[in-house]
């Protein structure tokens, strides 16, 4: 068996149904989509773009001080060729008032990072509820699993298009559909702090966790996910760990059962 995930064309006509489905369900006017200038944002306003014109999204560049100004260049010159209204907007006045409330230092990077990704999520619902929009997220399904975002943050949205879609299967769509070649070889980063990488901070490359993803999707054991990919056992108990420390993520928060359903438990919707 070759454990790697495969982008299939259709996965394109089935967003794009999602996408204008959804969006005529729920009564709004139109999407906003948080552009970063990298892969996944721009693929998902893409898709938006292709569901529902050009008219009905709106792209929001939240730069701060660590945002590259290639990144910015990206996002507007995507957002042009879309033809998406489009607005940069800094967050870092807002992420400062934070860091001196709560004393933040400069060497808590991480603790700062989940503070801009929450106000980068604030702007936006700020901006989808003063326009009538729903919000777009970004985030694959190689990032959903391994729990790599931030709670609040850049894990919250109306509804994520990409949620089913492993980093690999993002590439090949991207590609698909022509997305820039200066975007395509981005390497991919949530541009919290400077010479950020996600697979710096995860340990593992996307596409040997992807493939390990797969293999667990499919209800392998360790040992036939190591033998089939020619990974070690400690890459895949890495993936693994990964998975269990960030269940929580992935839950709406934890209540104890009283009634005869409960959310999260029993209450289906």
């Amino acid at each position: 068996m070759n454990l790697r995930p495969k982008f299939r064309e259709e996965h394109v006509v089935a967003i794009e149904s999602f996408i204008a489905h959804h969006l005529r369900e729920s009564g709004r006017k139109g999407l906003v989509v948080g552009m970063s200038g990298g892969l996944d944002s721009s693929l998902a306003a893409k898709l938006c773009v292709d569901a529902v014109g050009a008219r009905k999204v709106l792209g929001l560049m939240l730069y701060d001080d660590a945002t590259s100004p290639g990144d910015r260049k990206d996002a507007r010159g995507m957002a042009k060729s879309l033809k998406i209204s489009f607005r940069e907007l800094s967050i870092a006045p807002m992420v400062d008032a934070f860091r001196r409330a709560l004393r933040i230092k400069s060497s808590q990077r991480v603790a700062l990072g989940n503070i801009k990704a929450r106000c980068r999520m604030i702007v936006l619902y700020g901006v989808a509820g003063l326009e009538n929009r729903m919000v777009i997220g970004t985030s694959n399904k190689s990032e959903l699993l391994t729990g790599y975002f931030t709670k609040a943050g850049d894990g919250m949205a109306d509804f994520a298009p990409l949620g089913d879609l492993y980093k690999t299967q993002v590439r090949e769509m991207a590609r698909f559909l022509d997305l820039p070649k200066g975007i395509l070889g981005k390497r991919p980063t949530a541009g919290l702090w400077k010479g950020q990488t996600d697979e710096k901070e995860l340990g593992i490359s996307y596409s040997d966790l992807d493939r390990v993803l797969l293999g667990l999707e499919l209800q392998l054991d360790a040992d036939d996910i190591s033998r089939k990919t020619g990974l070690s056992p400690a890459k895949v108990s890495l993936v693994e760990r990964l998975i269990s420390q960030s269940v929580h993520k992935r839950k709406i928060p934890l209540i104890p059962k009283m009634g005869i359903r409960t959310l999260g438990l029993d209450w289906r919707e």
